[in-house]
């Protein structure tokens, strides 16, 4: 009998129910009778974990999603060491995503999702396992809905204060600017005649004098 391993596969062959050797890509014949195989792909994998309700250190809940990068470099270990390594993995990432949290304040978390990385944990934790991991990363991290909608209060509350502000702003340049032309028009009369002859230049404005300006 004949089996064709691919590029990105590894084939272990069993012989009367012990590990023989382990088939590199290529055409290989074997006793179907006294022979079992164990194909493993070496491709890249990611396992990602969903929705971890997890506690920080100022004791505050949160949802935190995780994805692992990792693929097998020893195809024995992999089959051999554990009935289901891929579920020893994701425990592994979850534990060590509680961990992070735990270690770290909401605001803290926040301000730096890095800290949630945990490649070398998760890395040591299935290294028995022929499994390398390259990287965990945080791809969520979702608050409650009383700390979401805190949130936007306060980001609502900084942006209804500037803009308070800005307008206080405006408002004190606009007075500053009317103020300082009374002054001038006051040490200069003159001035006022001149714009006020300016203004009547203007097509369809109609000057009312005033009386008093006559004596």
């Amino acid at each position: 009998m004949h089996i064709t391993v691919m590029d990105w596969q590894r084939t272990l062959l069993y012989r009367d129910g012990k590990l023989d050797r382990v088939l590199e890509p290529g055409r290989h014949r074997y006793d179907q009778k006294r022979c079992t195989l164990v194909t493993v792909d070496m491709r890249p994998r990611q396992t990602q974990v969903n929705g971890q309700e997890l506690l920080t250190r100022d004791g505050l809940s949160v949802r935190v999603s995780l994805l692992a990068d990792w693929a097998v470099t020893d195809p024995v270990a992999f089959t051999t060491n554990a009935q289901y390594p891929e579920t020893v993995l994701y425990a592994a990432v979850q534990e060590a995503a509680r961990d992070r949290v735990a270690a770290h304040t909401l605001d803290e978390l926040i301000a730096d999702r890095s800290l949630l990385t945990a490649g070398a944990e998760v890395a040591a934790a299935v290294a028995a396992l022929g499994i390398q991991v390259s990287g965990v990363r945080a791809r969520d991290l979702m608050l409650p809905g009383e700390l979401r909608r805190a949130a936007l209060e306060t980001v609502l509350a900084k942006e209804r204060g500037r803009a308070d502000l800005e307008r206080a702003r405006a408002e004190a340049a606009a007075l500053r600017s009317l103020a300082n032309t009374a002054r001038l028009l006051e040490e200069n009369p003159t001035l006022l005649r001149l714009r006020t002859l300016q203004v009547a230049s203007t097509p369809g404005t109609q000057v009312v004098l005033d009386p008093r300006e006559r004596s």
